[in-house]
């Protein structure tokens, strides 16, 4: 697949050019799936405090498959998709129950790893020549090689998985993770691409033609369904009522009743906020109000009073809410 010098080229250039990321000074089995885990669908700048964060916390799966759940959410806070933290829990206790996997079948089997995640440990942390196809490689790919199939679907990743295999230097890792460097700061997804200082311009058939923005072809988009909602801010007597949620998004994290399509309540209002949170398919349109209640069950709930202290520091609250956190106070 790949043209002929292209891994040495790519090799070079990702020597000289590579980021320096916390993830890149230990590429152990275990901080490769804490990592990837948390990079998935989540900024690298968001990721590079929280990541040596949560190492310090739990600095091996025993520990973290040792700890209690509200404990890894805690520690996941303002990276989203939490299912993932709820994945890397259950994945440490069968580490630590039943040791480390050595094969590719063995690293998929754990909860939360698909193939790419599966592909990232094999080649960075075990040398296996598995390659980790997401749409950073396939972006790449389809503008280097000039391929026109559509890349959304199993179907391409894993025609590209295969024929990119053939390819891998005996730098498994390294190479992979030069991959990841090209698509991320160079090969971008939005706007044009930083051809210039690409190490594989003179290789590149989108290039060559100057076609780069027309790959990869994908298909059209879906449309977010947009949710309006009320979320209510209780205070009582300096505390704040939360409730941990049922079923649905960001389900089993605490937050701030919310009801969609929710109205202002008739007395106790002291502030209105407007917000907005976007998920992949989901948009959250929220009014915010924050009520001084003298009730236990404001609401008609069953509230979980804590203070603004206890708040931070005892409960994950997402992201989504974080436009209402303002109006806790000591």
């Amino acid at each position: 697949m790949l043209p002929e010098g292209a891994e040495r080229l790519l090799l070079d250039w990702f020597r000289e050019h590579r980021r320096a990321l916390p993830w890149r000074e230990d590429r152990s089995f275990y901080t490769v799936l804490v990592s990837e885990l948390m990079l998935q669908q989540t900024r690298v700048e968001a990721v590079k405090e929280r990541y040596t964060l949560f190492l310090q916390k739990f600095p091996t799966p025993e520990a973290l498959a040792a700890a209690e759940e509200d404990e890894v959410l805690k520690e996941w806070e303002g990276l989203g998709y939490y299912s993932r933290a709820r994945n890397l829990h259950a994945a440490a206790k069968v580490i630590a129950e039943e040791g480390l996997p050595t094969t590719f079948e063995g690293v998929r089997a754990l909860p939360g790893v698909g193939d790419y995640t599966a592909g990232a440990i094999c080649s960075i942390a075990l040398g296996l020549r598995e390659p980790a196809v997401d749409g950073n490689v396939l972006r790449i790919l389809t503008r280097l090689t000039g391929d026109h199939r559509c890349v959304d679907g199993n179907g391409a990743r894993e025609y590209f998985k295969e024929a990119l295999r053939a390819d891998y230097p005996p730098e498994t890792g390294e190479f992979t993770e030069a991959l990841m460097e090209l698509g991320a700061i160079v090969c971008l997804p939005n706007g044009a691409p930083l051809c210039e200082i690409c190490p594989w311009n003179t290789l590149c058939r989108a290039h060559s033609e100057g076609r780069e923005l027309e790959f990869p072809v994908r298909a059209p988009k879906r449309e977010r369904k947009v949710v309006e909602a009320a979320v209510y801010v209780y205070r009582r007597e300096n505390r704040y009522g939360i409730v941990r949620r049922g079923e649905g998004l960001l389900a089993g994290l605490y937050g701030f009743p919310m009801k969609e399509g929710g109205t202002m309540p008739a007395s106790g209002v002291l502030e209105i906020k407007r917000a907005k949170h976007i998920f992949t398919h989901v948009e959250w349109h929220m009014t915010g109000y924050l009520i001084e209640t003298e009730e236990e069950d404001a609401g008609g709930l069953k509230l979980i009073w804590a203070t603004a202290e206890e708040i931070k520091e005892q409960y994950a609250i997402p992201s989504a809410f974080k436009a209402f956190l303002g109006w806790l106070r000591p």
